[in-house]
């Protein structure tokens, strides 16, 4: 059932300013007028007490990453220097990661390795492992990594597939991962075609063979997915312009109850995919999100099903006319949490309406609204937000993916960001530095320990410290 424009306007005038808060990150503001005030040392507030975060970054002696005081990091793995149980050498380009419970009291990471195109492109792609093969010309794929207390090992999760940029974890303990291209087979030296999801199991390396694209989630340049727990719908993001990209969600069919391994089972035309239409309070449509121009503001979510999801002729986002589906450009990470999605469009530009360094959204499928939560206006402290995660001390924590400086920042659940990580390993020259994107920002389960990736070469990093609840700033 649709919600209605006059629902809508019925429910945005009883919450009078329209702003709908959601648990323990309600409130996140960042207005760009707000940017200047951003803790980057952690300065007193104007009140005199102490200011947000963990006070300022110091250097590394080591050249790799700056950290607050009394926080510390371990190398997990390291592109080409670190090993897989095979020996051979872990593959470069680390991007999306997540975290789940091990045995004895291990953690294991699932991470993606964004590698397009033709193997012999890369360095050190990932391996062919025996039976774990999608399309053995693709360079990328996810390898899985068991963190000890005084142990690492690393081995593959999937290869063969392209492009595998963000993705998600799920409620039943396994990860999606995603291709960020729409390569077809015979293009880019392909043998098959690409732009779907995967799903890898960490825990059961049995379940990962004989890799299975999941088509019911549609055929296009994935960022990242999110599973619903309550509802079963998945919530995928598309990073594309020309034109820009799309927010699905995919329905399953009656009767299906998710599961270790299910989805490979459905048809592929299973199920319901749809992709969002916006209107704000007055029932206008809105055709892009760079519209919203001020925290706080709030959409109505419909959803328009996609004609042809595996994209036979059309790519996905072209199949629908300019009135029909609100676009973004950038959607990259999200995160369950607060009984909702956390959503990034990470900067627009010309190809958009309006320009900014970046958003993040709010979606509540209860109420089917959208709120912007955080706006970095251009010229801010941050830029770029990427991967995103929710914090267990409150707020988000994003990994910045902008110009300069790259940096891991916090957001308050009032408002305020504040640096948390500076990335220091210079790809460039002294005289034209250039710094790697983070990537793969995620908790341990148990909420100690903050993994992060330097995307390039290829780094995993396990960062610990006096974490703290942070005050709304």
């Amino acid at each position: 059932m649709s919600l209605t424009r006059r629902d809508f306007a019925r429910s945005t005038a009883v919450t009078g300013a329209g702003v709908v808060l959601a648990g323990s990150v309600g409130a996140l503001a960042t207005a760009p007028q707000a940017l200047a005030a951003t803790d980057l040392d952690g300065a007193q507030d104007a009140h005199g007490h102490p200011g947000i975060g963990y006070g300022p970054l110091h250097p590394d002696p080591d050249g790799l990453l700056a950290l607050p005081a009394g926080f510390s990091y371990r190398v997990v793995t390291y592109s080409g220097r670190t090993r897989l149980e095979s020996g051979e050498p872990t593959p470069s380009n680390h991007d999306g990661t997540a975290a789940f419970a091990g045995p004895r009291g291990a953690v294991l990471l699932v991470n993606n390795h964004e590698l397009k195109g033709p193997r012999a492109n890369w360095e050190h792609p990932v391996p062919l492992a025996e039976g774990l093969v999608y399309d053995p010309a693709a360079s990328g794929g996810c390898t899985v990594v068991e963190v000890r207390r005084d142990h690492v090992a690393e081995w593959v999760g999937i290869a063969g597939t392209s492009t595998n940029c963000a993705g998600g974890n799920t409620p039943w303990g396994t990860w999606l991962t995603c291709e960020e291209t729409e390569d077809r087979a015979g293009q880019n030296g392909m043998t098959k075609d690409h732009g779907y999801v995967f799903e890898v199991d960490p825990a059961d390396r049995r379940a990962n063979r004989a890799p299975k694209p999941l088509k019911v989630l549609g055929r296009y340049a994935h960022e990242a997915v999110v599973a619903d727990p309550k509802r079963g719908h998945l919530l995928l993001t598309e990073d594309a312009s020309g034109p820009n990209g799309l927010f699905y969600r995919w329905t399953p069919p009656e009767g299906f109850h998710h599961g270790r391994g299910r989805l490979r089972s459905l048809a592929d035309d299973a199920g319901v995919l749809q992709a969002f239409r916006c209107f704000d309070s007055g029932g206008r449509f809105v055709d892009d999100l760079s519209r919203a121009t001020r925290t706080g503001t709030v959409y109505g979510v419909d959803w328009v099903d996609v004609p042809d999801r595996d994209a036979a002729t059309v790519p996905v986002r072209k199949q629908f006319t300019d009135g029909q589906v609100t676009r973004a450009r950038k959607l990259e990470g999200m995160w369950w949490g607060d009984g909702g999605v956390y959503v990034v469009s990470s900067y627009a530009r010309d190809e958009s309406p309006v320009q900014h360094d970046g958003q993040v959204w709010f979606y509540d499928p209860r109420r089917r609204t959208l709120t912007l939560k955080v706006l970095l206006g251009t010229g801010g402290a941050f830029d770029g937000p990427d991967n995103i995660t929710v914090s267990p001390y409150g707020g988000l924590v994003i990994a910045e993916d902008g110009e300069g400086a790259q940096h891991l920042f916090g957001a308050t659940d009032g408002g305020r960001t504040y640096p948390i990580a500076r990335n220091e390993l210079n790809l460039g020259t002294e005289s034209a530095p250039v710094y790697s994107e983070f990537t793969g920002v995620t908790f341990s389960p148990d909420g100690h320990t903050l993994f992060a990736n330097i995307q390039e070469p290829g780094i995993m990093l396990a960062i610990t410290g006096p974490w703290k609840r942070q005050r709304r700033g």
